[in-house]
């Protein structure tokens, strides 16, 4: 049964006393009626190290790169339009394939050429994370990000980090300015 998750809130990825090995992570969004076409919205990952770093070029996972380097972070494919229900883009990860250096996988999603194209988050609604078990199917969590994020050109979603050699999942919600090229470089 998938639990609801609020802003900030944090839970442990170990289910019925066993980790959780394998995950999709989906992300999703539709438009509201009054915003503008021609969005390209992009789901990423980035893999940090303990000082919120990135090591190797490699632990941004978008549709520019969509393997780390590892192979435990996997994204499946750029969608272009956003159309359809559920995910529009998802992120496939193997907990247990993560290089020792990654201690916090950060999840969101931007908008493609956002500036040049006077886009921004006020366009859309519905926006959502979740985590799903690979194993066994069972959506696991999902956070409704329902904050207003006009203005915004990218959101952080959502983070999975360790804690004592436990993963755990942290709502973020968090909007930022820079669209992905520009928000890169803050990990570097």
């Amino acid at each position: 049964m998938s639990v609801s998750l609020q802003k900030g809130q944090r839970v442990s990825l170990v289910k019925d006393n066993n980790p959780v090995k394998n995950l999709v992570v989906g992300l999703g969004w539709d438009m509201n009626k009054l915003g503008k076409k021609n969005y390209d919205l992009d789901a990423f990952a980035i893999a940090l190290t303990n000082q919120d770093k990135m090591n190797v070029r490699g632990d941004l996972v978008y549709f520019g790169n969509l393997k780390h380097p590892s192979k435990a972070i996997i994204h499946t494919g750029d969608n272009l339009t956003g159309k359809g229900e559920g995910d529009d883009e998802q992120i496939i990860v193997n907990l247990e394939d993560i290089p020792e250096y990654v201690h916090k996988i950060v999840f969101g999603v931007s908008i493609y050429k956002a500036k040049k194209r006077d886009q921004d988050f006020g366009q859309m609604n519905n926006s959502f994370i979740r985590l799903i078990d690979s194993n066994s199917k069972q959506e696991l969590f999902k956070y409704n990000l329902q904050e207003d994020f006009s203005g915004k050109v990218t959101v952080l979603a959502g983070e999975i980090y360790r804690r004592n050699e436990e993963w755990k999942f942290n709502a973020l919600g968090i909007g930022q300015n820079e669209e992905l090229r520009e928000l890169i470089n803050t990990y570097k």
